[in-house]
């Protein structure tokens, strides 16, 4: 592990500059700083579906995992040329997808993001995976970046879905289904 911060505040980044993991330093809008700290943003909007009350083990123990996944992916953003995510851990996504995905209906509409608070939640959470996800293509396009990288994003997003799929069944009874006749 690098060196821990004792003092949170250094003033480097006054001229709006950040230090990378390697050390070096790039502008804070760089293609590289808005994939990680989007990754970061979704990585803290899972912290919130993961503070809901009654929240069943083994969702919380997936998004858990996940959130460990993408402290580690962030850390592959932030290290030029370092890699950290895994196949493991996309097969890992898959898994625990196709099980929560198992019990539940065909979809034959579009689900509203909605359902109760911590579907909620977990919509908004999936909608920040896809911007990282298209963050991290940005930055591919002028960086090498690992497919890993790619597919974990592409595969949270879906799984993502999926668990906000079972919480509005769990604690709303129903999802909020799009309707196209409304008016």
């Amino acid at each position: 592990m690098g060196k821990r911060l004792s003092k949170i505040y250094t003033r480097t980044g006054d001229d709006g500059t950040t230090g990378l993991g390697d050390g070096s330093r790039t502008p804070k809008d760089s293609a590289r700083v808005e994939a990680y700290g989007t990754v970061d943003e979704a990585n803290s909007a899972i912290g919130v579906v993961l503070a809901a009350d009654n929240l069943p083990d083994e969702l919380r123990r997936c998004l858990t995992e996940v959130q460990h996944d993408l402290f580690d992916l962030g850390g592959e953003l932030c290290i030029p040329g370092h890699s950290a995510v895994e196949e493991a851990f996309i097969d890992r996504l898959e898994t625990d997808l196709d099980a929560f995905n198992l019990d539940l209906p065909a979809l034959k509409e579009f689900i509203l993001p909605g359902g109760s608070q911590a579907a909620a939640a977990c919509h908004l959470a999936r909608t920040i995976v896809r911007r990282a996800e298209r963050r991290v293509y940005t930055l591919a396009s002028l960086e090498d970046i690992r497919p890993e990288v790619v597919k974990y994003l592409n595969r949270l997003s879906d799984l993502l879905f999926v668990v906000a799929r079972v919480l509005a069944r769990a604690e709303a009874g129903a999802e909020v289904l799009w309707d196209r006749d409304r008016l």
